[in-house]
This record gives structure tokens, sequence and C-alpha cells, in this order.
């Protein structure tokens, strides 16, 4: 069975092998179709599941799996979030979210003025390319929990309810 994952983000794609080692995986870039930076629960939802309906219908048969990263606010901070969705060959739709951490201050700035987080990150830790290494998430947790880490949890959600409904169906 192949799974098509919604992006050649490499954090992403390893999250996915990693739960699913009897698949072939397979990353091709999708829209997301919401915006660049999503800005709460809701849009980082839609964004997971429109790249996951995209996937499932590039190719007959297959599973697709859409992970998003967002921020949402809570209480006047800003918070990362981010969401993963399964659409199987029946259409049937799986969702699952997981951690979430507080931003701090001066990221959450740049990021009301319009900014991208993966940006803003870049320029916070004076590398490049986070977006596709440890993340946001790695880098205010210390590098305990990186990117692939947090999504690899993601994806674990979406296999055991998608082992669960197939199961019980």
């Amino acid at each position: 069975m192949k799974i098509i994952v919604g992006s050649n983000n490499y954090a992403k794609i390893d999250a996915v092998r990693s739960n699913f080692s009897d698949f072939v995986v397979e990353g091709i870039e999708v829209a997301s179709k919401v915006s660049s930076q999503p800005f709460s629960d809701e849009e980082t939802l839609e964004g997971a599941i429109n790249r996951a309906r995209e996937c499932a219908s590039s190719e007959k048969g297959c599973i697709g799996i859409g992970l998003e990263g967002g921020v949402m606010e809570l209480e006047n901070d800003l918070y990362l979030c981010n969401w993963g969705a399964l659409v199987d060959k029946q259409e049937n739709v799986f969702t699952a979210s997981g951690a979430r951490i507080p931003l701090p201050d001066e990221v959450a700035k740049d990021l009301s003025k319009g900014k991208e987080l993966g940006d803003i990150m870049d320029e916070y830790a004076q590398r490049t390319e986070i977006r596709q290494k440890e993340g946001a998430i790695g880098i205010f947790t210390n590098e305990l929990v990186n990117r692939k880490e947090m999504f690899e949890h993601v994806v674990r959600l979406l296999k055991g309810q998608y082992e669960f409904y197939h199961k019980n169906s």
C-alpha cells in the first residue's frame, strides 16, 4: 500500500515513514488552500485536511496524509499548534492534533506583523531551514522534542484511528 504525504518537508515525511514502515511513503507538494501561516486551530486543521484529500485523490487506492503547523491564540498568548489528517481510499477522514507550547513574545510580535514562523525561526536561531529540521518546537524545548517527533505523535494518533475504524467496520 502507498501513502502520499502532502509536503516535501523532511520532518513530515520521516514522521509518516517511522509510523508506516510497511508502506511506501512518498511526499508531494500540494496546496493547503489556507494562508501560508495558519492562525487558528480551525485554519490549521483545514490545511491538513485539504492536503490529505488532495494526496488521496492523486493516486487510486492510496492513503493521503496532510500535516500542518500553525499558531493559535489562547488567553492573549500565541501557541504552536499542529494538526494531521488521514484520508483513506474510501474517503474517510481521520484527524488529530498534538503538542502545544506558548511562543515567546518577540516571536509572537513578528507573527502578528505577517511573517511566517519558519522565517522568524531561522532569524531567531541564526540558522537555516529550521522548519525542515527541529522546528520551533525543537528550539523552544531545548531539543527535547523536535518537529519530526511532534508529527510522529500526530501520525500515530491518525494511524490508530484508521486501524480501529477498519478493524471494526
